[in-house]
């Protein structure tokens, strides 16, 4: 049965009470803590050697659809009636408001150490202890607009600027393409501040902290975050009709990204799926 994804500022107080238990509970089990851990290994950049598959490559976007799926599966073990919502930060774009309230994700991180404070998530509550991530830290992090260099979240312009690419992806396939709506949207640019991140990226050091990097996963809204970006994935496809993932064939010898990308009929790691497979979602979930 098709299930539905909605906007976060959707949600009845009920919805909002239902996510964050079913949240709370595969955290609990372990199941969360896979995740992390599933992120943090598959974050290989430009500068590492090896397959690129979640980051910096075309398989960006599909490889997030499956990690979302496989997330929105564990949560539905738990609560059937739960799917993952989004949430939409060209319109909900200040500090206190959805998803950032009491009752869902909690709020920014206070000044001195960036730890949360608010929410189910924070520390204090005894429910989400970090235990997988770059530091040794216990507590989730937040730093919203990075106050000391200050960043803006993603405006419309912007993300329709990606929307507008006709082009899924362009050589070199990596966060140097300077054309095609993967990076556009992946939002690797160049120079600092705003312009430097685009999108996705100025998204995850907008919320700053644990958002930042590999483990970012350890901040819930990761997941809110990413179904709003697969959510633009397929508002690209509509507005391009017939445009498909590239590359459709992989990199020949010589070529620098040989070996380092999926194309269309590769599987990728970790499930043997292909971006083909997941080029389309209507039998499993839609958007409200």
């Amino acid at each position: 049965m098709v299930y539905t994804r909605k906007n976060v500022s959707t949600l009845t107080s009920a919805e909002r009470r239902r996510f964050v238990t079913a949240m709370l509970e595969i955290k609990r089990r372990g199941e969360y803590d896979e995740f992390v851990r599933m992120h943090i290994e598959y974050y290989v950049s430009d500068g590492d050697g090896g397959l690129r598959s979640a980051h910096m490559a075309p398989s960006f976007l599909p490889w997030h659809r499956r990690f979302l799926l496989d997330l929105e599966r564990s949560l539905r073990r738990v609560d059937s009636g739960v799917s993952v919502p989004y949430w939409d930060w060209t319109r909900d774009r200040t500090t206190k408001s959805v998803p950032w309230t009491k009752d869902l994700l909690g709020g920014d991180g206070r000044r001195s150490d960036r730890r949360v404070m608010t929410g189910p998530f924070a520390y204090a509550q005894g429910n989400w202890t970090i235990k997988e991530g770059v530091t040794d830290g216990e507590f989730l992090t937040r730093e919203f607009g990075r106050p000391r260099q200050p960043l803006q979240l993603p405006t419309r312009r912007d993300l329709n600027t990606a929307l507008e690419d006709p082009v899924y992806d362009t050589a070199p396939w990596n966060s140097t393409s300077t054309r095609g709506f993967r990076n556009r949207l992946e939002g690797w640019g160049r120079g600092s501040g705003n312009s430097a991140w685009g999108n996705h990226n100025r998204v995850h050091r907008w919320v700053g902290g644990h958002m930042l990097g590999g483990a970012s996963v350890n901040d819930p809204v990761f997941w809110l975050h990413h179904a709003f970006v697969d959510l633009q994935w397929s508002r690209w496809q509509k507005r391009h009709a017939g445009a498909r993932y590239l590359p459709e064939r992989p990199p020949g010898l010589g070529n620098s990204q040989h070996g380092r990308i999926v194309a269309r009929h590769e599987k990728m790691p970790p499930w043997g799926v292909t971006p083909d497979s997941m080029e389309d979602h209507s039998r499993i979930y839609r958007y409200a």
